[in-house]
């Protein structure tokens, strides 16, 4: 074992490739015995390998700031994580399971309403969240699906279980670098891929493309398939454009569509008006149509509500699917899994208490040292606080927050959060990550093998959003490994 390696310790967290005695893990003993014999010159110049390829490839994200928007390079981990087929094979039945159940949600609550009606999940955490969207009512998009794309974020506690941490059902992001991750990884390692059976993940965009056509009101061979870009200073505009041309589906944004006199969509083209079929959008619902939302959007398309209500035109995510991508509707999902499939969850959920409940409130107010603490609807880590890393200061203003608004304020318990061997600084140090895979669902259901492997890459940090300063690895599941 060379130096980089020698003095490696998890500090007592699960550790996805190491064991606690210091050995690789089965599924990872190929990986990890070849790194090992890599020397610090060579990892170092496989590191600068990765950068230059990421440069080359043009893969980027962007961060806003009160000084502007800034564009950096993908910040990328060169050791993958390493898990078995036989453990993913479990954890993919409960995510399937778990989408179904919450589509199941979706489609009940802008139509019946049962399980408001029998009191499974409190009524008011449903009809006065602002993601509850009354435009919908009466809806049921084809299949009874409407989150077509869902990105579950599962992390790993000390016991090595996978548990789902929450649900992204609006316009979930992330599935480029998943893919993009996997090609850096066999351009700077390509000997890592010799003895080893690994799923592949770069098939992604032609599944997405199966799972949209699937959704089309016309029957096509080859129907109309666009991506719904807000334009290019989108933070995740790469994986529009990336998408789209893994596709073979047009980018466009709202100026480029029309709804016509007959309530379809059009694509305006040099050669004229192109009927729609499928419109994956990947702007937030409220900007989609100014005649319904936001009256001052730019970037939506007027009469696109009206088109996907007259069945003209179908639109991933639908629009309204955000009344379940709520962190305290979040809490309710294993019982809708037991309402609607009258099945025992197949994968966890994180214990949640809701701050609305005066008896959890009370619980938080005396523990906030020792949770995390959450809003309701914030995304990319903004808004979180972690009790155990957080000042006096800081815990008093999430009281004086909670108290405030308890409706708006979910808090977990702090996790161990997994580690994996992480190359910082010319040492392998480990470092927490957490893990999003992405769930198809239209005329069938898929799982991607892995997912986007996000990492905290300061030392000690629980916090793995790009965002906030996190990273990201290469994700393999590996036949044939224990």
């Amino acid at each position: 074992m060379n130096n980089n390696w020698s003095s490696y310790d998890p500090g007592g967290f699960y550790d996805e490739l190491i064991t606690e005695r210091g050995a690789p893990r089965v599924a990872a003993r190929g990986a990890v015995g070849l790194l090992q014999g890599l020397s610090p010159e060579d990892m170092a110049s496989r590191r600068e390998a990765a950068e230059l390829a990421i440069r080359e490839m043009g893969i980027s994200f962007t961060v806003y700031t009160e000084g502007g928007n800034i564009d950096r390079a993908w910040p990328f981990d060169i050791i993958p994580r390493v898990i078995s087929a036989r453990q993913w094979q479990q954890v993919s039945r409960g995510l399937i399971q778990r989408s179904r159940a919450l589509n199941r949600f979706i489609d009940d609550i802008y139509n019946r309403q049962r399980i408001l009606a029998d009191g499974v999940v409190p009524a008011e955490i449903v009809l006065e969240s602002g993601n509850y969207k009354p435009q919908c009512r009466g809806m049921s998009p084809r299949y009874g699906v409407w989150a077509h794309i869902c990105g579950s974020d599962l992390v790993r506690d000390n016991d090595g279980r996978f548990y789902v941490l929450e649900d992204n059902l609006r316009v979930p992001s992330g599935v480029s670098y998943m893919v993009e991750n996997r090609e850096i990884t066999k351009r700077v390692l390509p000997e890592l891929f010799e003895n080893y059976s690994i799923l592949p993940v770069d098939d992604y965009p032609s599944r997405l493309y199966r799972t949209l056509a699937s959704l089309s009101p016309r029957e096509r061979k080859r129907p109309c398939i666009v991506v719904l870009t807000p334009g290019i200073y989108n933070s995740a505009y790469f994986e529009h454009a990336f998408l789209a041309q893994g596709m073979g589906a047009e980018l466009v944004e709202g100026p480029d569509l029309m709804v016509g006199p007959d309530e379809c969509v059009y694509m305006r083209t040099v050669d004229g008006p192109v009927r729609v079929d499928v419109i994956y959008r990947r702007i937030d619902e409220d900007f989609m149509d100014p005649e319904v939302f936001r009256e001052d959007s730019v970037l939506g398309v007027p009469g696109l509500m009206r088109a996907w209500k007259a069945g003209k035109v179908a639109i991933a995510n639908a629009p309204g699917s955000g009344v379940a991508d709520d962190k305290v509707v979040y809490a309710y999902v294993p019982e809708m899994i037991r309402y609607y499939l009258k099945e025992k969850p197949l994968v966890d959920s994180v214990p949640t208490y809701l701050c609305m409940r005066e008896k959890d409130r009370e619980y938080v107010l005396d523990n906030l040292d020792k949770l995390v603490v959450k809003p309701a609807n914030e995304s990319g880590g903004y808004g979180i606080m972690v009790g155990p890393h957080a000042s006096k200061a800081v815990r008093k203003k999430f009281a004086g927050l909670i108290a405030k608004n308890p409706r708006n304020y979910i808090a977990q318990p702090t996790l161990s959060l997994s580690t994996a061997p992480t190359y910082c600084d010319g040492a392998i140090e480990p470092r927490h990550l957490d893990l999003r895979p992405f769930i198809l669902q239209g005329r069938e259901s898929w799982v991607t093998p892995g997912g986007l492997t996000r990492v905290a890459l300061v030392k000690g940090s629980l916090v793995v959003n790009s965002s906030q300063g996190g990273g990201s690895k290469d994700t393999w599941i590996v036949e044939g490994k224990a």
